[in-house]
């Protein structure tokens, strides 16, 4: 028996054919980047959902990626809340991997 690898895009939404895959990995990346910021601040649940405003069960489902309550912009703004600062850079697209789709990225 013979296995075959295929090798992915780099976005697993996208390669589930899921609608909106750029900004559902955009808003992994955010949640991951946010939940790290968290455990490094050692906050609590109840802690967190105080400094950002919001109910105990909502930074439950933050903390297991159940976004479909967050949008990338207030995710963003949590960020902000934990005293950090968030930059965002436009410039040209890099091919790679032979790519020519003529589509950019965001990354986090």
């Amino acid at each position: 028996m013979t296995e075959t690898v295929e090798s992915g895009s780099g976005n697993v939404f996208s390669d589930l054919g899921l609608p909106d895959a750029v900004e559902r990995q955009l808003r992994v990346q955010l949640a991951l980047r946010l939940n790290e910021l968290l455990k490094a601040e050692g906050l609590t649940q109840a802690a967190a959902a105080k400094l950002l405003g919001i109910a105990q069960p909502h930074v439950s489902e933050l903390k297991h990626y159940k976004l479909s309550r967050f949008s990338s912009e207030r995710l963003l703004h949590y960020i902000t809340l934990l005293n950090r600062d968030v930059e965002i850079f436009i410039r040209p697209r890099t091919i790679s991997n032979g790519d020519s789709s003529g589509v950019g990225a965001v990354m986090v």
